[in-house]
């Protein structure tokens, strides 16, 4: 699924600090990138309904951590949902 390199790119795109690899800013980048991959493996696999349980699960962590950045930082929470395009 993902590859190591994948994986330190959306780090490094969404770090806050240089150390930094748990706010929820990298939490929330890599869940939707892993969103992301499910969607496009639905296209092919419609049948899979073992992935599609792990995406409703993947959907509402995101969710958690999304509330969660709003109500500590309301500020840090627009700039990544315009950095990641989450909302249209």
């Amino acid at each position: 699924m993902f590859t190591k390199e994948a994986k330190t790119k959306v780090i490094n795109d969404n770090k806050t600090h240089p150390e930094d690899t748990g706010s929820p800013e990298v939490q929330i980048a890599l869940i939707t990138s892993r969103i992301n991959y499910l969607s496009k493996h639905f296209e092919t696999h419609k049948q899979d309904h073992h992935s599609k349980r792990g995406l409703l699960k993947l959907v509402s962590q995101r969710k958690r951590l999304l509330v969660y950045l709003k109500n500590k930082d309301p500020k840090r929470y627009e700039n990544l949902i315009k950095k990641l395009n989450l909302r249209k």
